[in-house]
């Protein structure tokens, strides 16, 4: 079984291999994710989910668990992590 390590992940900066390594993110969402920022970065959680298929609340909530953040930001409901540097 593979751990991960908690530390905030900004979706805005995260690489591809950095995306990959996260629970329910593979190579196609990987892309998917990529392809939307590069058209601009994601404003927040809701702008995510918009525009990324494959990512909805329950997914985004799983994401955000494991230290994914973006414009800094945890999902709605998710403890922020304190203290903690990407």
């Amino acid at each position: 079984m593979v751990t991960l390590a908690h530390a905030e992940l900004e979706i805005n900066q995260a690489s591809e291999a950095q995306l990959d390594s996260l629970l329910h993110v593979g190579p196609a969402l990987s892309q998917k994710i990529l392809s939307q920022r590069q058209q601009s970065p994601f404003a927040d959680w809701p702008d995510l989910i918009r525009r990324v298929p494959g990512i909805g609340p329950r997914r985004a909530q799983q994401l955000s668990h494991q230290g994914l953040t973006v414009q800094g930001q945890a999902y709605p409901g998710v403890p922020q992590m304190e203290g903690r540097q990407p």
